[in-house]
């Protein structure tokens, strides 16, 4: 790979390994001023950030009068943000209309987040990425290109989802092997749940904390993903 690339997945692989991040929207209340907070969210089928946002949330009043918005994901286990890797998402909030889908898939990653309506509306939304700034440590500055960033997801969905249920009833063990590996503590009395697998790696909760375990190498068929952890069980 070349510099670009490499810078590609690396930022990739972070925007991946995190799981939330610091949206900012135009604040409709002090015009001209950003205003940001914590915002957990996913990845859709085309590697685009899924945030859940209540009906009467500021940064839902933000999006509907300017929907232009920027998600920063940074590398959270560090001892220095000066040498972390940190993304810059800037794009357009798009409210998701048909979000059953998007819903189970969030749900995989955040399953309190299930209830949350029953307080009150929540509505998806999906940021389109207009532009990606990249920074992998001093020096390491790049802008992404948008088709080396957004990479298709073939087992999202129903694609993924028998993957997804084996995994969590019948091989709860292959996961604690695979967190293990990778020298990810398990709390007790805390069972490993597969959240979701993409060509790259999987997610796996462990209680509200989601973690990802990257693939040796790609995987584009259920075959070859099996092959992967079948691989990964055995080293561990």
């Amino acid at each position: 790979m070349d510099t670009k690339e490499t810078a590609a997945f690396e930022a990739r692989k972070l925007l991946t390994g995190e799981y939330h991040g610091i949206l900012s929207t135009h604040s409709k209340d002090v015009p001209g001023y950003p205003f940001g907070s914590v915002m957990p969210y996913c990845l859709d089928a085309n590697g685009c950030p899924i945030i859940q946002i209540s009906t009467i949330a500021q940064h839902t009043r933000n999006i509907e009068e300017n929907p232009r918005v920027s998600l920063i994901v940074s590398e959270t286990d560090t001892d220095d943000v000066h040498t972390a890797g940190r993304l810059t998402w800037m794009g357009d909030a798009q409210k998701i209309e048909d979000s059953e889908e998007i819903a189970e898939h969030y749900f995989n990653f955040f399953p309190q987040a299930r209830n949350y309506s029953n307080t009150h509306n929540f509505d998806f939304y999906r940021i389109n990425l207009v532009k990606a700034r990249f920074i992998g440590g001093f020096g390491k500055i790049f802008w992404v290109k948008n088709e080396l960033l957004c990479q298709e997801n073939p087992f999202f969905g129903e694609a993924g989802k028998g993957m997804i249920d084996h995994m969590n009833e019948d091989h709860v063990d292959a996961m604690v092997k695979y967190c293990l590996a990778a020298n990810v503590v398990i709390p007790e009395g805390v069972s490993p749940k597969m959240a979701g697998v993409d060509a790259e790696g999987m997610h796996i909760l462990l209680g509200k904390k989601v973690i990802r375990i990257q693939f040796p190498e790609n995987a584009s068929t259920p075959m070859e993903v099996r092959q992967q952890m079948v691989a990964m069980a055995k080293a561990a």
